[in-house]
């Protein structure tokens, strides 16, 4: 791909409004899902333009405008969810702050929206150890040769598996340049 052509992306993706800082309080309960708690059931939206994720919690918020707006839960990552993708093939998924550049109708998996790993530093990393740091990472459903339902466990190789209701809804509402954050 041509590297000005992910200009416009980055340029979307620096606009973006993050939500406020979620930081650890004195509660039982994790910061995240208290965050997701305060998600108004009657505030509507179109589209969200902050993706948050955290891999420990096995949830995803959106944000439209700097609030919470959905929530979804149980997510399934990679054969080894612990840990950020460093290498090609460790099956694990990344961590940090990437875009979604793109989008896959025709995937293996019930459709699937495209992140931006590698991300400069993540080559970086793993060129300093002659490796490939990989990539093809996707939020995406559950794979086409399956009747129904949804595979147990984590078992992508690196990428972060919904529903396909779920993978669906986001298809709609998650526009490309849309800034993900993946926190372990």
């Amino acid at each position: 791909m041509n590297r000005f052509a992910l200009l416009p992306l980055l340029t979307l993706a620096a606009c973006a409004n993050p939500p406020p800082k979620v930081a650890e309080g004195p509660s039982s309960q994790p910061a995240l899902e208290r965050e997701a708690a305060r998600i108004v059931p009657q505030r509507s939206f179109s589209h969200v333009d902050y993706l948050l994720v955290d891999k420990s919690e096995r949830l995803m918020v959106g944000y439209a405008g700097g609030q919470p707006v959905k929530v979804w839960r149980g997510l399934q990552f990679g054969d080894q969810p612990q840990g950020h993708k460093q290498f090609e093939g460790d099956e694990r998924t990344p961590e940090g702050r990437y875009v979604i550049e793109g989008r896959n109708p025709g995937s293996a998996y019930h459709l699937s929206l495209k992140v931006s790993y590698p991300a400069p530093e993540d080559r970086a990393f793993a060129k300093a150890y002659g490796r490939s740091p990989g990539g093809d990472i996707f939020l995406h459903g559950q794979p086409n040769a399956l009747p129904f339902g949804r595979m147990p466990g984590d078992w992508t190789d690196g990428c972060i598996a919904f529903s396909n209701e779920e993978i669906a809804e986001l298809w709609r509402i998650v526009p490309d340049g849309t800034v993900i954050e993946i926190r372990p």
